[in-house]
């Protein structure tokens, strides 16, 4: 005979609380066979209560600790960052639940750090100045070129576009500036930032398979913490389509000419002038910049190389290309090195060394198995 599990005494405000910051509807919980959407509205009313098995249900599908039920109280949590997603205006400020979790987890890995930083008694103030929208990103993108000793030779000599990623990553997290890589639909959001806490987050959306626009993605939100601003958005859907948000254009612009600075861009078009719009060309001249295709588009109508109409259609045909995927995943110790960068998983390995932490609790942080962890030292050492 089945066992019935017991009903559990919870506040009805928790319950409420974290349906509604999961960004699961009444509907999407019914549907997991968690309980009847009539019954889970009673719970959120305060009329019926759930038993331990639908407690660990709900904990399961929206990531919560059981424990959260139990809070007498809603805890405080900051807000999401402000959307600046280039989207109509009915879908503004909704976001979908993975998105939801990438920022409750890069919010997590930032108190994480926090907290390990000053068990070894590390600053972890960015090595920036904060600009405003007035300051003009051309000279700034400029500065910071001379600043990561990035010259065009070196850019082309990067031998791939993972590369570049790799070592721009590391560049800006040497500036205190968490980088982290978490699933999102693409289509929801390809990055954020979180400044509002030190040290400030970077997320990169791993789902997308461009890595040049995924490069873009990094310095378009680089440019956010430059300029204080939290934010969650689509970078190479906003520098293709016409935008009024100022801070987007500004950190467009940053980004743009970060990486492909105004002196390199006319010289290569004058060089291809005669066939810009070929496919041949524009692949030739986003591996070697490590740049996207869309970025050059967008260099080559802003400096009337190609025409608006030309822009446009190719623009369509570039949609049109489907993406080529990587074949097979990453072996769990590799995906959690992308995910949580080196800098995280070093700060994390040297509080295990220093004795603060425990292992489990290394697992914990890093949301890896034991197995998997020795794999990761051993890449570690390498």
């Amino acid at each position: 005979m089945k066992k019935k599990s017991f009903e559990v005494e919870v506040n009805p405000q928790i319950i409420k609380w974290v349906i509604n910051t999961s960004g699961w509807s009444i509907n999407d919980l019914s549907q997991k066979s968690i309980a009847s959407e009539n019954t889970i509205k009673k719970w959120i009313k305060g009329e019926k209560y759930p038993t331990f098995r639908q407690l660990e249900n709900l904990s399961k599908y929206l990531k919560r600790p059981v424990a959260v039920f139990l809070l007498p109280n809603p805890p405080e949590e900051k807000p999401l960052p402000k959307d600046h997603r280039t989207l109509p205006e009915n879908r503004k400020n909704k976001f979908d639940k993975k998105t939801i979790l990438a920022i409750r987890i890069a919010r997590r890995l930032q108190g994480i750090v926090k907290e390990l930083g000053e068990n070894l008694n590390q600053d972890f103030e960015p090595k920036i100045s904060f600009l405003k929208l007035s300051d003009n990103p051309k000279e700034i993108a400029e500065s910071y070129r001379n600043k990561f000793q990035i010259t065009e030779e070196v850019q082309k000599n990067w031998k791939s576009s993972y590369f570049a990623f790799n070592t721009l990553r590391k560049l800006i997290e040497d500036m205190n500036i968490l980088v982290f890589q978490l699933p999102m639909p693409i289509e929801d959001a390809r990055g954020f930032v979180l400044t509002d806490d030190i040290p400030p987050v970077i997320v990169i959306n791993s789902k997308d398979e461009i890595i040049e626009a995924r490069i873009f993605t990094l310095l378009h939100e680089f440019a956010h913490i430059l300029l204080g601003e939290s934010g969650i958005d689509m970078p190479e859907n906003s520098l293709l389509t016409y935008t009024t948000d100022k801070i987007e254009k500004w950190c467009n612009d940053f980004a743009s000419l970060f990486l492909l600075p105004t002196p390199i861009a006319m010289k290569m078009f004058k060089q291809y002038r005669g066939s810009l719009t070929q496919w041949d060309t524009l692949h030739k001249l986003s591996v070697n910049y490590k740049v996207s295709k869309g970025m050059l588009l967008y260099n080559m109508k802003k400096f009337n190389y190609i025409t608006k109409v030309e822009y446009e259609q190719i623009l369509n045909e570039l949609r049109g290309t489907p993406t080529v995927k990587r074949k097979g995943g990453l072996p769990p110790y590799k995906k959690c090195i992308s995910q949580k960068g080196w800098r995280t998983i070093s700060l994390v390995t040297t509080n295990l060394e220093k004795g603060f932490i425990t292992t489990c609790d290394v697992l914990d942080y890093l949301s890896i198995k034991h197995k998997q962890f020795d794999k990761l030292l051993s890449e570690i050492e390498r």
